[in-house]
């Protein structure tokens, strides 16, 4: 009777043989691979692109006519992109999503943020996305992005991620001054104007230093001046992002966990997008969406909240041929999403904060949560039964392990994702990821088994009628 009528859930790796171990080694070596190449949205979007053209992939705007099994993506101002393979079915009758977000908590330089102080050069940052600012401290960083100069010319930048490199560091204070920061509540322990970043020291030799002021800032402009060409002035005009500089590794004896920043969302955005390369012939046209600013709410318009995935879909009407007054109205509400995010793992150290009856346990396969928001389901998207129980039979079907879970306790906190604005739109859509220790910290943690059943869930999605 337990056998039939109990919901098991047991740890994964107790079901699978050395050759299924293998192949989850392996794979999630390539994601490693992949995620110390890819720690910003930017190259993300590059390194997906170089992915997808070497699997047949073309930019949609080269196609004149789209037909069955053509593969195309879109760029959206190098941050979000969107990929798609065309089924054999008519799109009015749905197509198959599978939506993840690139961008990861971070900081960002301020507009103005070169400044020298006691004899330091800093650069003043602005933290994005919900971190806790004490993480940020004492830990080596690097510096990722662009400067774009009036004059068009782009100048990317990634600096502390070789070994020849030099990395940089937000200093805190030590332990024996710390008296008071120590009495202060923890989130007001580091303040986020503190958060500077330390750069540099040395001053520049003048033949009068007593009448030229900051010498050490004025050291570092010559420096970037020689390597990049750039003036002060050219902050204005770029976006360039502090992550840390740990690279992704295996993570305790057993190699069963993967440590990286960056892993919300980046695991589901991988595993969804190797599994979009190994797809065939496909009857509902999938769709992989890799979007910007979900950790600040999806607004801009590289975020969901933007018209342009509506306009990619449109594209896609148009060059198909299907496309008349109001069919993009009914593409969605025939439509099917995976919204790819990740979950919160449920960890022992902390089990005050989780329903252990209804927690996602890294080792024990993809999570569902059927419904997100916070306190009464504020802001969820709330996935209906039936939609839950056509995902249910995908995965049974494929013999892919699954949990279902919430993010913490009742009125202990809560979150969100993209859902809620595809079902805004009428598509069916669950939230459906990896669970992840340590989430939102400059290093997360996540299971091998649970990456490697998120590309198999996937697959299996787009795959089914």
């Amino acid at each position: 009777m337990k056998e039939e009528l109990l919901d098991k859930k047991e740890n994964g790796w107790k079901e699978i043989d050395e050759g299924r171990k293998n192949e989850i080694f392996e794979f999630c070596k390539g994601y490693m691979d992949f995620l110390g190449k890819a720690k910003i949205e930017r190259e993300f979007v590059s390194e997906a692109k170089k992915l997808a053209e070497e699997n047949g992939f073309r930019d949609v705007n080269s196609f004149e006519t789209l037909n069955p099994g053509d593969k195309v993506y879109f760029i959206n101002r190098e941050k979000s992109m969107y990929l798609a393979i065309i089924g054999t079915e008519k799109m009015e009758n749905g197509i198959h999503i599978i939506g993840s977000h690139i961008d990861s908590p971070r900081l960002d330089l301020k507009p103005n943020p070169l400044h020298e102080d006691g004899g330091f050069a800093y650069f003043k940052t602005h933290y994005y996305g919900g971190i806790k600012k004490y993480q940020w401290t004492a830990i080596p960083l690097s510096l990722h992005g662009v400067i774009v100069k009036t004059n068009g010319e782009k100048i990317n930048v990634n600096i502390g991620e070789d070994e020849n490199d030099p990395i940089f560091t937000i200093t805190d204070l030590l332990p024996h001054l710390a008296m008071e920061q120590m009495d202060k509540k923890l989130k007001n322990g580091v303040e986020g104007e503190n958060l500077q970043l330390l750069v540099g020291s040395i001053p520049l030799k003048t033949e009068d230093d007593k009448k030229i002021k900051d010498t050490v800032k004025l050291n570092i402009l010559n420096i970037l001046n020689e390597k990049y060409g750039i003036t002060e002035r050219d902050f204005v005009s770029s976006e360039i992002e502090i992550v840390p500089a740990f690279k992704p590794r295996s993570l305790g004896f057993d190699g069963g966990l993967v440590a990286a920043y960056g892993q919300d969302d980046k695991v589901c955005a991988y595993t969804s997008l190797k599994a979009m390369m190994e797809l065939t012939n496909v009857k509902k046209t999938a769709v992989c969406i890799l979007s910007d600013k979900e950790e600040i709410g999806s607004m801009g318009n590289t975020g969901m909240e933007s018209h342009m995935f509506d306009y990619f879909v449109s594209e896609l009407l148009n060059k198909t041929g299907e496309n008349r007054v109001n069919l993009l109205d009914k593409v969605f509400c025939f439509s099917k999403m995976l919204s790819s995010d990740v979950d919160a793992g449920f960890d022992p150290l902390y089990a005050n904060v989780s329903d252990a009856k209804n927690a996602g346990y890294l080792g024990k396969g993809i999570s569902l949560n059927k419904y997100t928001g916070a306190r009464g389901k504020s802001g969820a998207s709330d996935a209906n039964a039936e939609y839950v129980a056509w995902v249910r039979n995908m995965l049974e079907e494929n013999w892919i392990k699954f949990q279902v879970a919430e993010l913490g306790k009742v009125d202990i906190g809560g979150g969100g994702t993209i859902a809620y604005i595809l079902a805004n739109k009428g598509v069916d859509v669950i939230d459906c990821g990896v669970p992840v220790l340590s989430m939102h910290a400059p290093y997360e943690v996540t299971s091998k088994y649970d990456v490697f059943e998120a590309y198999r869930t996937y697959k299996a999605f787009w795959e089914k009628d």
